[in-house]
């Protein structure tokens, strides 16, 4: 396997692509080794003013991209704002965006570690609320692991999903030290097989064309993953970035520090499952060894 082409890294996407009659993409000009060619933003609808699922972070350039996108898509404007999570690169760009279009109103589900920073009084959604405007219905659904406010969306109309930071369209995902859980990641990816999603909008990389097979993908990845933890425990113990260093050997050092946060995820599942044991309070920096 080409391990490269299994990370963002060197990927480049077009600013604006009209994705279907109904979706509209928009590139947050916020590359870097962790969102690969930027965040995408999307404008979905076919009426005059569209909903915007996530806003980017904020970056200057983003805006003219943004209406762009809108000229491409045929519309107006923005009706709402759409939030999939928290974490900056998503919320960080709402501010921006009310600045420029108005008071829109943004729907979220609340978690005030995120929110509070950023001052954002949002809707609060839970699994099942639905956002519509003209020609597009999204239904939402708690999805936590990756982030605890994580929502992935569905349009209904096309039987297509967002999902947000959960799937990426190249590479996996990483789940972060401070708010990540890699056990509520794997129910969340079997609740996303279980809504039969066709077609996949990433929120980092390229659309994906079938959504089931690649959830089926990400879930007997991280299997996999556990595995190769287990089996690199079997020889000695070992602290998260000493396993990291044997099993993504062949990627790039400069992801090490997220996949560590991964592989120190998987080892806290692991210990829950009273597998492994650690020898010091701190996760990522203990020796780990098997039971």
């Amino acid at each position: 396997m080409n391990r490269t082409a299994q990370t963002m890294q060197g990927l480049s996407l077009p600013d604006t692509d009209v994705l279907s009659e109904q979706v509209t993409v928009a590139l947050g000009q916020n590359p870097s080794v962790f969102t690969g060619p930027g965040t995408n933003t999307y404008l979905i609808g076919t009426g005059p003013r569209r909903l915007l699922l996530d806003t980017g972070e904020g970056r200057e350039s983003y805006l003219s991209v943004l209406e762009s996108a809108i000229e491409s898509a045929g519309c107006q404007g923005i009706q709402e704002i759409v939030l999939t999570h928290g974490h900056r690169d998503h919320l960080g760009g709402v501010a921006q965006i009310r600045k420029r279009f108005g008071p829109l109103r943004v729907h979220k589900l609340r978690y005030p570690d995120f929110d509070d920073p950023h001052d954002l009084e949002a809707n609060p959604l839970s699994s099942g609320d639905r956002i519509e405007t003209e020609g597009a219905t999204l239904c939402a659904h708690h999805t936590p692991g990756h982030a605890p406010d994580h929502l992935v969306y569905v349009l209904e109309e096309e039987g297509s999903m967002f999902s947000g930071d959960n799937i990426l369209g190249v590479g996996t995902t990483v789940i972060p030290m401070e708010t990540g859980d890699l056990r509520q990641y794997m129910n969340s990816l079997e609740h996303m097989l279980g809504l039969s999603p066709k077609r996949i909008y990433p929120a980092h990389g390229p659309v994906i064309e079938d959504g089931c097979e690649k959830i089926r993908e990400y879930i007997s990845h991280r299997m996999a993953r556990e595995t190769q933890v287990v089996e690199c425990l079997k020889k000695k113990s070992l602290t998260p970035i000493e396993i990291v260093r044997i099993i993504y050997a062949s990627y790039p050092e400069n992801l090490y520090e997220a996949a560590t946060q991964s592989i120190t995820h998987h080892l806290l599942k692991l210990e829950q499952d009273n597998k492994v044991t650690r020898g010091s309070s701190n996760p990522t920096y203990a020796s780990w060894t098997l039971i």
